[in-house]
């Protein structure tokens, strides 16, 4: 449905708070008054022989790597940030794999350049809004030589196959948002309509608190939304500009723009709300303003339902 907004109103929407109204399924905050981890609690994982407490999969500086044979070795500001300028472990958030989780995002297989480009941005002020304050104060803190190191790193990382699983569901498990501003099911077992929502819940719960790169997330979309998407995607009949043109076949990249199909769909609906909110900005920005300006919730929510279910 195309909402019509007063001419008054446009000069607001680009405010952060305005923007993500009502929209906080898709910009997580982590509650106040959570239990602090216990330095005494031992985590495992399957397939792993390591073992962590909770204090330590949570530390900033140097987050749980549970299988160091998955990957090439990591470079310093990956595995363990840099303390001194309060730059926390890229792992941290993104996983040794790269993989992320839906409150932040995605990072293997990215263009070497595109991921510069994102720190300056980040860092410049071209990328703000809700979910934006970590990235931004990293950014201002990270040397380009660990900038490129991670950008290097990461670039080399390919997707795990099946991290991001995306199912249309008329129902969900009812919700709350929890340690890593991540969203787990209800202990109860309750169920709610979706509504006009991403709900993304890890596909196994313990893994997600406990960092495990091996185990992913299964995105709950509205029933119909990979259909429409996947009309959108195609340029919508002339409502907006079709995928691969930037973003190549398969949505999968191309040259320095980046691929973006299996990305977790939260992350993909926040970032079209944000450039249709003008809550990203810069040059690069400037064809993606012209694909968002005609989309509406529902549309955004459907692309972004339909480009995370491709393959990576």
């Amino acid at each position: 449905m195309r909402i019509v907004i007063a001419a008054a109103a446009l000069a607001v929407l680009a405010s952060p708070a305005v923007a993500q109204q009502g929209m906080d399924w898709a910009y997580p905050v982590a509650p106040q008054g959570l239990p602090r981890p216990d330095p005494n609690k031992i985590v495992k994982v399957p397939g792993s022989e390591k073992e962590y407490t909770e204090v330590q999969v949570n530390n900033g500086f140097n987050p749980p790597d549970w299988f160091p044979n998955d990957h090439a070795p990591m470079p310093k500001i990956v595995a363990q940030g840099d303390q001194p300028n309060k730059v926390r472990a890229c792992a941290l958030c993104h996983l040794t794999s790269g993989d992320g989780h839906p409150e932040s995002s995605g990072l293997a297989g990215l263009p070497i350049a595109y991921a510069i480009r994102q720190m300056a941005e980040f860092k410049n002020g071209n990328r703000t809004g809700i979910r934006t304050g970590s990235m931004v104060e990293i950014a201002k803190g990270i040397s380009d030589a660990d900038t490129r190191a991670a950008a290097e790193y990461f670039a080399a990382r390919k997707p795990l196959i099946g991290y991001t699983k995306v199912v249309e569901s008329a129902t969900v498990p009812t919700s709350y948002v929890g340690s890593g501003a991540m969203r787990f099911a209800s202990k109860d077992g309750t169920t709610e309509p979706i509504g006009n929502r991403i709900i993304e819940l890890p596909q196994d719960e313990p893994g997600a608190h406990a960092r495990n790169p091996r185990t992913g997330f299964v995105a709950h979309v509205p029933p119909g939304s990979i259909a429409k998407g996947a009309a959108l995607a195609r340029g919508g009949d002339g409502k907006t500009i079709a995928c691969t043109i930037c973003h190549g076949q398969g949505l999968r990249g191309l040259g320095e723009v980046p691929p973006i199909a299996n990305r977790s769909p939260m992350y993909l609906f926040r970032q079209l709300n944000d450039m249709k909110a003008g809550n990203r900005k810069g040059d690069a920005m400037a064809l993606m303003k012209a694909v968002v300006e005609t989309l509406t919730v529902d549309d955004m929510i459907a692309l972004s339902a339909y480009v995370g279910s491709l393959e990576p």
